[in-house]
């Protein structure tokens, strides 16, 4: 069986699983890439085709404009998800890409074919706003906010030339999450599941829990021990959470 031809640019097949009975789209964080989801793809294949999101302004796209507009990039991510639609689709969204996913979920449920289920990590719901502005800030302020989260691979920011490469995407990024304004009343009609740390600076557990307000369908969440990047430490968890949900999705139990 043969995978769809869609623009290879936007999404990255890590594992593939052609025989996979549902897709997970998985959009990362501010200043992350494609390749945070490798361990995702690995771990649910063959039972999940998972497909990664590669922004533009990043690693092989690193000669390419980034968008800082969380409107914009949900429009062309939508746009070139035509080609993935030969069978049901998930969305998977890590702290910005929660953001993105639930734009991206809302867009393909206007086009009549939305996903069966919207997984936000790290991320408060959309209509909780705590005006932050760290995309205005200095790069000293802003390498500091970046650090405080223990993401891997932010200790390259330490080096000037790395810093110097890094920080106009990451400062992007930013800007695209928190200049993103929410239409009231939006929301999704597919279930919602919302993972969160217990200690992330960036969301509270009840700013998670407001996640339920968007979504007509059913919700849930879960809570793990750590900070923002929780998720690195309880992947296996998480995951299976994940297939449970899938499952009862796809059986049409939710």
């Amino acid at each position: 069986m043969n995978g769809p031809s869609g623009d290879p640019e936007w999404f990255r097949l890590f594992s593939s699983a052609p025989d996979a009975a549902v897709r997970l789209l998985c959009l990362p964080h501010a200043g992350g890439s494609a390749s945070f989801y490798f361990p995702v793809a690995q771990a649910l294949a063959p039972s999940v085709e998972v497909l990664a999101v590669q922004y533009p302004g990043r690693q092989d796209r690193r000669m390419e404009p980034l968008i800082d507009d969380i409107h914009t990039l949900a429009d062309r991510i939508t746009e070139e998800l035509s080609a993935y639609r030969d069978k049901p689709l998930a969305l998977f969204g890590h702290s910005m890409g929660a953001v993105l996913g639930f734009e991206v979920a809302q867009r393909l449920e206007e086009r009549g074919d939305g996903p069966v289920e919207l997984f936000v990590s790290g991320r408060r719901a959309p209509s909780v706003s705590r005006g932050e502005r760290w995309h205005d800030v200095s790069d000293a302020a802003l390498v500091a906010e970046i650090q405080s989260h223990q993401a891997a691979g932010s200790e390259l920011l330490d080096d000037p030339e790395m810093r110097a490469m890094l920080l106009p995407t990451i400062r992007g990024d930013y800007k695209a999450v928190e200049t993103h304004v929410y239409r009231p009343g939006a929301a999704v009609r597919c279930p919602v599941t919302a993972f969160t740390g217990d200690a992330d600076p960036k969301v509270t557990v009840e700013e998670a829990l407001a996640w339920q307000r968007h979504t007509t369908g059913d919700f849930h969440s879960e809570v793990f021990t750590g900070g923002h990047f929780y998720l690195s430490d309880h992947t296996a968890a998480v995951l299976r959470t994940v297939s449970a949900r899938l499952t009862a999705s796809l059986a049409g139990a939710v």
